[in-house]
């Protein structure tokens, strides 16, 4: 396989990891994105081994340890009480026992570090602004139509489209799945505050995760250490519209109002609060011919398990190795990422939701979770998902 045309739709972290590391592997890319700017407040990631592996392997790690935070633990707590309920080791046993850290990063950052690599790259042609109306797959070749705010419209034709334009994915009807995604119940807010003005108990190199039968809290150090991220998970009946709908701070407040002084004053810190809900979509058709879909227009994931970014770039990493000079045909090389992508997205799909139910147990069923985690201790806690955290692409 000689280099090939590939258009990406999507300059998210799986699209911009995509395009670098294919462009780095001798084909030529043309990245659309429909946003005319790059902007992303107020938004936290966490980055597994599985993924900063694969960032690290592509040359990025120096940039990442500048902006990265590495916590040295998951310190899990009662919503209502604050009392430690258990640990999950990251940190220097994460190191040790899957070779690469787990970092937690402002998505701002990894944007940036990525967009910089992508740019410096000259088969990589960047199209912003651009809406996908029409995506056809062919014998020999696969199009896309795209058009402008002002209306002018362009046809692209390449040997193969990669769709990483996330849940509401203009792709993904293109690979015969246009069923919509589905609200899962939950609404997300996030924040950012300055780690100063956090509680002292909560600003150390740790990630919080509170737990309580009507949401969780998760809060962790980014912006190498200078900021807190916060994300409150809500219960609710309604989606909001959006991806970044403004909250009122003391509407959260009063849903947390139970919660341990220590949450509650870290909640009531944050000038502005930013709301999206959480739908999900079941992994089915990955690729048919020459198109193929990766991280949220592929699988969209809850973020209950933090792997929505990871995925994606592992899908990145996956396509990447599938298409290299002496590989089969375009259409075979889907098709085998397909076949290789389809159990491990579905299996974490599932853990996620899983996780959301056990996160939010009340009564005897908390009571339970809460031996079985102090039972496993850190290191076991760490252990539960080793078959997640040592995915390493195929080479």
């Amino acid at each position: 396989m000689t280099g090939l045309a590939i258009a990406v739709v999507g300059a998210g972290i799986g699209g911009l990891t995509a395009a670098l590391a294919l462009a780095r592997q001798g084909h030529a890319v043309t990245l659309i994105e429909r946003r005319t700017g790059f902007s992303e407040v107020g938004a936290g990631l966490q980055l597994s081994p599985n993924a900063s592996h694969i960032l690290t392997q592509l040359g990025l790690g120096a940039a990442l340890r500048r902006v990265a935070t590495e916590p040295a633990r998951v310190v899990i707590r009662s919503i209502r009480s604050g009392k430690e309920i258990g640990q999950v080791a990251l940190g220097p046993s994460m190191r040790r026992r899957f070779g690469a850290p787990y970092w937690v990063v402002h998505r701002a950052d990894l944007q940036t570090i990525l967009l910089d690599a992508v740019r410096s790259q000259p088969s990589i042609r960047l199209l912003m602004g651009r809406i996908v109306e029409e995506v056809c797959d062919g014998p020999d070749q696969a199009s896309l139509t795209m058009a402008t705010a002002s209306g002018a419209r362009e046809t692209l034709t390449v040997d193969a489209i990669i769709g990483a334009d996330g849940v509401w994915s203009k792709v993904r009807p293109a690979v015969g799945n246009a069923a919509p995604p589905a609200f899962r119940g939950y609404v997300a807010w996030r924040a950012t505050l300055d780690r100063s003005a956090a509680p002292a108990s909560l600003a150390g190199d740790e990630t919080g995760l509170w737990l309580g039968p009507r949401g969780h809290v998760v809060h962790y150090p980014i912006a190498g250490g200078r900021l807190v991220n916060v994300v409150a998970i809500e219960k609710s009946a309604e989606p909001v519209e959006g991806w970044a709908a403004p909250g009122d701070g003391a509407v959260l407040q009063a849903h947390y109002a139970s919660a341990a002084p220590a949450l509650r004053h870290l909640l009531a810190q944050p000038r502005q609060w930013l709301r999206w809900s959480l739908f999900d979509h079941p992994a089915e058709t990955l690729a048919k011919g020459r198109i193929a879909l990766l991280g949220d227009a592929a699988h969209p994931v809850l973020p209950f398990l933090a792997q929505g970014a990871a995925l994606a770039i592992e899908d990145a990493a996956t396509l990447t190795s599938l298409l290299t000079p002496g590989a089969g045909a375009v259409q075979q090389a889907f098709a085998a990422y397909a076949e290789m992508r389809l159990d491990r997205v579905r299996k974490v799909q599932g853990e996620a939701r899983q996780n959301g139910r056990v996160y939010h147990m009340g009564g005897l069923l908390a009571f339970g979770r809460n031996h079985v985690i102090r039972r496993l201790g850190p290191e076991g806690m760490m252990e539960r998902y080793a078959w997640l955290y040592d995915f390493r692409p195929a080479t």
